[in-house]
C-alpha cells in the first residue's frame, strides 16, 4: 500500500521521523504502525544504517558456547579438543573461530606420528579384545554336542568340503580334503561316531615343495592318530616363480586328504542324510537332486 502522502512525498521528513523513532528504541513494527508505512522496502530504506534496539534481538542459546570456543582457540586448542570440551559440532566451531589464527603445533611431526601410532595401537588392542571376547562367548555357548548334533554337523561339513558323486561321473567314495586342523578334527570325530576305524583311512599330505614336508607329515599323522609310515605318498605342489606365496611359515602344513576305504555305502548314507536335511527346510522336489 502506498503512503497516504504519496509514494515519494516527504521522504526526507519521513526518514527523520523513522530514524528518531528507531533511536528511541522502537521496533520496525512500531515504526510502521505509527507512521502508517506498510511498504516493507520503503520502511527498510527509511531506517537504513540504524541498528535495531537491543531489546528486539533474540538471545542465541549458543552465544556462551561461541565465546568459550573462541577463548579456547586463542589458548591453542584444536577443533577436536574444543569439541570434546564443549560437546558441539566441528562445523559450528569452524564458523565461530575461523577468523582466529591457527594455534602453533604442540609437538614435532615425529611426536605427532608417535602419538598417532600409539593411538592406533590402543584402538587395535581394544578391537582385538572385543573380537576375542565375542569369539569366547560364542564358543562357550556351544556346550556339549549330542550324537545327533554331531551327525548332522558332519553331514553338512562333508557336503560342503567332501567329494561328491555326479550323474556324469559316478564316484561313490568318501574323500575329504582340508587345510584347517579344526575341520579335520571334527571330521575325524564324526567318523568315530559312525564307527569308521582308523585302519580304513587312507591319508596323504598335499603341500608346496618349498615347505617343511617332513614336519607337515608328522603334524598330520599325530592329529589323525596313525603312523606316519602308513600315509600315502605326499603330493608336492610345484613352485611358480612368477607368484609370491603367502602361505609360508611354520603354521603352513599344506592340506590333508582323507579317504575312507570301501566307503560306497557310507557315501550313500551321507548323501541321503544331506537331502533329508534339505527336505526338512524346503518343500521342493527331492527327486531333482539325485
Amino acid at each position: 500500500m502506498a503512503h497516504t502522502h504519496g509514494k515519494y512525498a516527504d521522504f526526507e521528513d519521513l526518514q527523520k521521523q523513522a530514524v528518531a523513532l528507531r533511536r528511541a528504541g522502537h521496533s520496525l513494527r512500531q515504526i510502521r504502525d505509527q507512521l502508517k508505512i506498510f511498504n516493507d522496502g520503503l520502511l527498510s530504506q527509511l531506517v537504513k544504517g540504524e541498528p535495531p534496539p537491543t531489546w528486539t534481538k533474540r538471545p542465541n542459546a549458543k552465544d556462551d558456547l561461541r565465546e568459550r570456543a573462541r577463548e579456547l582457540r586463542l589458548q591453542g586448542w584444536t577443533y577436536n579438543e574444543i569439541q570434546a570440551e564443549l560437546g558441539c559440532s566441528k562445523s559450528s566451531i569452524s564458523l565461530w573461530v575461523r577468523d582466529l589464527p591457527h594455534p602453533e603445533p604442540k609437538c614435532t611431526p615425529e611426536e605427532q606420528r608417535a602419538r598417532m601410532n600409539a593411538g592406533l595401537a590402543r584402538l587395535r588392542a581394544s578391537q582385538d579384545q572385543e573380537r576375542a571376547a565375542t569369539k569366547e562367548k560364542a564358543a562357550a555357548a556351544i556346550g556339549h554336542l549330542s550324537d545327533r548334533e554331531l551327525f548332522l554337523l558332519g553331514v553338512a561339513l562333508y557336503w560342503a568340503e567332501g567329494t561328491k558323486d555326479k550323474p556324469h561321473t559316478r564316484r561313490e567314495s568318501v574323500e575329504f580334503v582340508n587345510s584347517d586342523p579344526g575341520m579335520i578334527s571334527v571330521f575325524l570325530a564324526w567318523l568315530d561316531l559312525l564307527e569308521v576305524s582308523r585302519d580304513r583311512l587312507h591319508c596323504r599330505v598335499m603341500i608346496h615343495e618349498s615347505a617343511d614336508v617332513g614336519a607337515a607329515e608328522c603334524y598330520w599323522a599325530d592329529l589323525v592318530g596313525i603312523d606316519r609310515a602308513l600315509f600315502g605318498k605326499t603330493i608336492l605342489k610345484k613352485h611358480n616363480p612368477t607368484t609370491v606365496r603367502k602361505n609360508t611359515g611354520t603354521a603352513y602344513r599344506g592340506c590333508l586328504g582323507i579317504k575312507v576305504r570301501q566307503g560306497a555305502a557310507l557315501y550313500r548314507r551321507i548323501e541321503g542324510a544331506w537331502y533329508g536335511i534339505v527336505g526338512a527346510v524346503s518343500d521342493s522336489d527331492l527327486g531333482n537332486r539325485t
